[in-house]
């Protein structure tokens, strides 16, 4: 039984590090898109982050809703990685114990 819930946090954690980097490429490539370096019209660009909004909107979209007005910086990737740092150091901690 051990064996299978290690392996369950070990893939719950490559899932957190994907989502992760996913966050940071989204990040990235808005602040492309925010000082036109990349222009959407070029159908790999929009693809791509057309992808990224829609996977990493759903966790963000709460975590602006909860954050105060701060102009035009948005934190809350910056919340959303340190939320999934300690997610992953608790299930790091679990599975030390296994």
């Amino acid at each position: 039984m051990d064996v299978i819930l290690f392996s369950l946090i070990r893939i719950i954690n490559v899932a957190l590090n994907l989502y992760l980097w996913c966050i940071i490429i989204s990040a990235v490539l808005s602040w492309l898109v925010a000082f036109n370096v990349v222009n959407t019209s070029n159908k790999f660009v929009y693809m791509v982050g057309d992808f990224l909004y829609r996977i990493t909107e759903p966790a963000l979209r709460p975590i602006r809703q909860f954050m105060p007005n701060l102009g035009g910086i948005d934190i809350s990737p910056v919340l959303l990685i340190l939320i999934i740092y300690f997610i992953q150091s608790l299930l790091v901690g679990f599975a030390a114990r296994l």
